[in-house]
């Protein structure tokens, strides 16, 4: 259970990745004997291996650990010095950076930066341009990236939302709080899940166990322990009836019905039946499925394109997708050939 819903969570970081991903070349994290570099979408060694870890590309720079947490450009040049603790990638022109209290272990969730997760470890959490300059000075709990303006930060225990100027324009008063999308962001109260707007309002009641962000006009949410959908006004336009459920992506989603999943439409109806052990969100035209225990991809038709043959997968971004196979991480494209062979 908790591997599948890690899947389906890494499978929203990457589409939001590739929102963000607005540098030329496209460059890829790769690791080789311990030490991380990037590469091409052809595979080629772009920056070679030189760091303690290495993020994504997001608006022409990446976070790279060299002791502490910096930024490098296209060119590898080391763009903002390495000062921070930790470094979250660019969004909307900031970054969420933690000054003090250690954290430069290497990220292993696929959503570090996400509120449901949680920064944690002391320090402060505050947000520089691409300059390096800080804007919002350190004072938050925790931080989440920009979207739509508004950034989810913690402060005094609880959840709300600041501008791009450090103002906090919804007070601190979820229990839990994710980033704006269509308009609305999940918010935990009282022990349950519901939206807000961006004007702080309560636009669906907390009435959910769990709640995902809005995609297409539906949210998926749980309810008495099943999944539906449900439109911004809180109404089921999909009634509770999955064991676990993803998010729209061109009209499908993943969904888990007994013990295996399919994908449905928004009329709730499967277009690609229940057939595998996991499934995650599609991207750029194909989802990382697993069957027998591997990981393939499948199209929007369910034909397997990319047999099952990884231990893990993740969504394609840039026309690659990144594998793992006997420990070693490496890229595949779309035909499954791999522009880079697996590395440790």
């Amino acid at each position: 259970m908790k591997k599948t819903s890690l899947h389906l969570l890494f499978s929203l970081a990457t589409l939001s990745a590739a929102a963000l991903a607005t540098a030329a070349p496209t460059l890829y994290p790769v690791v080789d004997n311990g030490r991380w570099g990037y590469v091409n979408s052809a595979g080629a060694t772009i920056i070679n291996p030189q760091f303690d870890r290495a993020e994504t590309f997001a608006e022409g720079l990446a976070p790279v650990r060299m002791g502490r947490w910096g930024y490098v450009d296209t060119a590898g040049k080391v763009a903002i010095n390495p000062q921070f603790d930790k470094a979250d990638v660019f969004s909307e022109g900031l970054a969420a950076v933690k000054i003090g209290g250690g954290g430069g272990v290497p990220f292993e969730d696929p959503r570090p930066w996400s509120p449901f997760y949680g920064g944690g470890g002391g320090g402060r959490y505050g947000y520089i341009n691409t300059d390096g300059k800080i804007i919002i000075n350190p004072q938050f709990d925790d931080a989440g990236r920009f979207a739509s303006g508004y950034a989810a930060v913690k402060l005094g225990g609880h959840w709300g939302f600041v501008d791009k100027a450090g103002k906090v324009v919804i007070n601190p008063q979820f229990d839990e709080a994710g980033a704006f999308s269509e308009g609305l962001a999940v918010i935990k109260m009282g022990g349950h899940f519901g939206y807000t707007d961006t004007d702080g309002k309560i636009a669906i009641n907390p009435q959910f166990d769990r709640a995902q962000p809005f995609a297409q006009g539906l949210a998926a949410v749980r309810m008495s322990g099943k999944w539906g959908f449900v439109d911004k006004t809180g109404k089921f336009a999909i009634n509770p009836q999955f064991e676990e459920a993803g998010i729209f992506v061109r009209g499908l989603a993943p969904v888990r019905q007994g013990k295996q999943w399919g994908y449905i439409n928004p009329a709730g109806t499967f277009v690609v039946n229940p057939q595998f052990d996991e499934a995650t969100a599609f991207s750029e035209g194909l989802a990382a499925v697993r069957q027998s225990g591997h990981w393939g991809y499948v199209d929007a038709s369910g034909k397997i394109t990319i047999n099952p043959q990884f231990d893990e997968a993740a969504s394609f971004t840039n026309n690659l997708a990144r594998v793992k196979s006997s420990g070693r991480f490496g890229y595949v494209n779309a035909s499954g050939k791999y522009v880079y062979n697996p590395t440790k």
